[in-house]
């Protein structure tokens, strides 16, 4: 009988040693449907590396992808691996207690990113990270190579410079500037696309401070510095949209955009011919400090109900790896924050080298958490200056009194 039993309990091991171990299925959310072909394939990767985890991943339109996902999430279900914005809008998901707390235990690597990507995807009230940081986005110029090389026009340090190229472009059939305002959040970039290097870092600093506010004559001067760049807009911008300016621009029927480093893929996209470059918001003065502005676009998050807490986790350590960040630059031409990224093309190393003399994206990073929004009340005060109906001082008031409601700073 003894044998027997052996015999068995053998019979049965061998049996189980020979079953394929059953692969974990987690799913992926992302706003992001025009990177699907790119996602899927470092995906692939993934898989061939951990055989044992598939990964599926399924993308919304942006403008509603929020929504969804918060429905999703209260309603106890949503992705298992989730694509999450950051800072103020981040903080909406997290507080909820919907993300997998994060930590360097496990997401090997998760600290060696900078702090103020981590900040971004930090819960201020617990001060724990719920998602490995993605990307940074800087605020700049693009312009066109070769119609600045057919007009003769050197890439513009200064103010005046700037002005002077946009004229050059007028002067030749082509507008100075694609930008349109009609899309709101167009309005709050084209303030820090043009205006950093003049808001500076010394006003960054009193801000935070809390020894100045927005009517502070130094952002009032970058304010009126956009309204001047303005009338290098397309004919009827007030109408204009975002996804129209990208078209003129990259059809060639504007020399410049003022926008994020994430216009560069899509234009192109748009026009495979083009020629980009890029600068830092002008300054007002030669010797001045140029300055782009920056801020960290979202972040991968973990569901806190997922039914498989370790194949999330491998693969959010995936995402946090040099070799994802490797793959997410060159493949989605992105800067990543990851340490020991290169970058294949040197206008995003130029990008890069640029983001070394930044100040923050500032309504997106410290006015975004409550409401009204900094974000909001520049836009729209921005609309309305440069549609004439009030001016750059009055549009610093509307901006500091809207946020003087709930952030204490500005009471005094």
């Amino acid at each position: 009988m003894n044998r027997t039993i052996v015999r068995t309990g053998a019979a049965l091991g061998a049996m189980l040693v020979a079953l394929p171990v059953m692969a974990q299925d987690i799913s992926f959310w992302s706003w992001r449907q025009e990177d699907r072909e790119q996602y899927e394939a470092i995906i692939a990767d993934f898989e061939a590396e951990h055989p044992d985890i598939n990964v599926t991943f399924e993308a919304f339109e942006a403008a509603n992808y929020n929504t969804i996902l918060s429905t999703a999430l209260s309603g106890g279900t949503g992705p298992d691996v989730m694509m999450v914005r950051a800072h103020g809008a981040f903080e909406t998901v997290a507080a909820g207690g919907y993300l997998m707390p994060l930590s360097e235990e496990t997401v090997p690597g998760l600290t060696a990113l900078p702090e103020p990507a981590l900040a971004a995807e930090t819960l201020r009230s617990d001060g724990t990270i719920y998602a490995v940081p993605f990307a940074s986005q800087t605020m700049l110029v693009i312009y066109n190579k070769a119609l600045f090389d057919q007009f003769g026009i050197e890439e513009p340090q200064t103010w005046d410079e700037m002005l002077a190229a946009a004229q050059t472009l007028e002067d030749n059939g082509v507008f100075g500037f694609a930008n349109g305002t009609a899309t709101a959040w167009q309005n709050e970039t084209i303030v820090s696309a043009l205006g950093s290097s003049i808001i500076g870092q010394d006003f960054y600093q009193d801000l935070m401070a809390g020894d100045t506010d927005f009517t502070d004559p130094r952002f009032v001067e970058a304010l009126s510095a956009v309204q001047e760049a303005s009338q290098y807009f397309p004919d009827g911008f007030i109408g204009l949209d975002y996804a129209s300016a990208q078209q003129l621009f990259a059809s060639g029927l504007a020399g410049m955009f003022a926008g994020g480093s994430f216009e560069i893929a899509n234009f192109r996209s748009q026009n495979p011919e083009i020629e980009l470059g890029v600068f830092a918001s002008p300054v007002a003065e030669e010797g001045d400090e140029h300055l782009v502005g920056l801020y960290f676009d979202g972040g991968y998050a973990g569901n806190a109900a997922t039914e498989h807490p370790e194949a999330v986790q491998t693969f959010l350590s995936y995402l946090a790896s040099t070799e994802f960040g490797q793959q997410f630059a060159n493949t989605l031409g992105n800067v990543s924050p990851i340490p020991g990224v290169t970058f294949e093309d040197p206008l995003l190393q130029e990008v890069a080298e640029l983001n070394e003399s930044s100040i923050p994206y500032i309504m997106l990073v410290h006015f975004r958490y409550q409401e009204p929004s900094g974000s909001v009340l520049l836009q729209g005060a921005v609309q309305q200056m440069l549609t004439g109906e009030i001016t750059p001082e009055e549009a610093a008031k509307q901006v500091t009194e809207g946020i003087a409601t709930y952030y204490e700073p500005f009471q005094d």
